[in-house]
Order: C-alpha cells, then structure tokens, then sequence
C-alpha cells in the first residue's frame, strides 16, 4: 500500500455534518466553502443496484419518499426530495466532486440486510475508474463480510474497521482483514483500548464529536482522527 496515506485530524460527517442535508452533493459543497477537504458518506445499492449516498435502509428519514431503499429504482430514488431540494447522490457523482476539489474520502459501505457482499463488489468493481488516487481514501464498514470483499478485489485500498464499541476481539479482526485503522464511538474510548491501539500502531478514529473542548481532549489522548457534524467549530483544531 502507498506509504503516502493521509489522515486528517477532522473529518465532516456525512458530506457535511449539520452544515447541509446528509450525504448529499450540499453537504460537499458546504464542506468546500469552510475549507475543509476531508469527508465522511454512506454508501448503499438502490433498486437498480446503483451505488448512492443514504445512511438508512428506509427513506422516510432523509427524503420525501417511502420505502426501502433497495427496493427502489434509480427513476423514482433520484427524484425525491433528500432536504432543501437536494436529491439523492450516485457515488460517481459525489467521487466527481471530491476528486474535482482534492478530497480526502471515508466511504462507509453501508449495505442494506443480506447485501454485504453485492454492495461490496459493485463498489470495488466501480473504484478504479470513479477513484484511481487509493491513497486518498478509507474505506470502513460495520460489516467485516464488505470489508473482506475490499481486502480480496482492492487490497491496495485501505480499510477501516467500524464498530459502536470495539469487542475484545477487535485486533484479530483487523489482521485478518489487513485493515489500517479502527474506528468506534467516541464513547467507547477507554484507557485500555487507547493502549491496545498505540502499542500496535493502530490509528484510532472517533464519532461523533460536536464540541471543541471534547474534541481537544481526544485528540491530546492519542485519538488519531474525529467524525464531526459540526466541523464548522472543529476546523482550527
């Protein structure tokens, strides 16, 4: 793998934090205007197996519609509403945009029930055209399945563990993946998992921090990077 991987500090979550509707192209934009250049966005298959940016397997969170996501098509999914106007992004159009303004990407695979290994496959297939600069980008996961996926098509690509609270068995995972960095909630952190990360020169990477003091705190404990929707008031850090 490329000795030349980046990790920012701060990393605007989905697109652009509260700035903007999630996952959408304002987010990236709103991103953009602040000058930050390090983003965080879920990746789901729609109804015609096209890669889109959406967290939720439903949409009646996000958007205007109804429904799962998966059983959707392309004609009705980009046509709602995902907030202030904004539609739903395809992930080429969102890679587009990163790479047009010189993005630092985490892509969360984020497959919808029983898909881990098609939503997996279909983005690593579509990768090396929509994003060839590897060393720019993350790609993490709750789903070691997706992540295995990854290892075997793109191994050049790094991979990021993601868990709510790391198991005990976490380490084990990340060697048989071949993963880079682990990421969890910020409320997970403990002295004993800092430790484990550091002896093993693992880079720990915490969501979802809004606070600046907080974010200063993790950050002068040894957390290598923080997920934030406010990055706005993280950006100085």
């Amino acid at each position: 793998m490329s000795h030349r991987f980046r990790l920012p500090r701060i990393i605007a979550h989905r697109c652009g934090g509260s700035l903007a509707p999630e996952n959408t192209l304002a987010g990236l934009r709103a991103s953009l205007a602040r000058g930050i250049r390090a983003v965080e966005f879920d990746v789901m298959l729609s109804g015609d197996e096209t890669p889109c940016l959406i967290h939720d397997e439903t949409l009646e969170r996000t958007t205007n519609g109804q429904g799962a996501v998966a059983h959707t098509s392309d004609a009705l999914l980009f046509s709602l509403d995902a907030g202030q106007g904004e539609r739903i992004a395809r992930l080429a159009e969102a890679l587009d945009f990163c790479a047009r303004h010189d993005f630092w990407v985490n892509l969360e695979i984020k497959p919808a029930a029983g898909t881990d290994e098609r939503t997996a496959a279909l983005i690593a297939a579509q990768l090396p055209t929509l994003w060839p600069q590897a060393e720019q980008m993350l790609i993490s996961s709750f789903s070691l399945t997706a992540l295995a996926v990854m290892q075997e098509k793109l191994p050049h690509y790094r991979r990021g563990l993601l868990y709510e609270t790391p198991p005990p068995d976490w380490l084990d995972h990340l060697h048989q993946l071949a993963a880079s960095t682990l990421h969890c909630a910020a409320a997970a952190v403990d002295a004993a998992l800092l430790e484990q990360a550091k002896a093993h020169a693992v880079p720990l990477l915490c969501y979802t921090v809004n606070d600046a003091d907080a974010a200063r705190s993790l950050l002068q404990r040894g957390i290598s990077a923080l997920f934030t929707d406010r990055p706005d008031r993280l950006s100085n850090l």
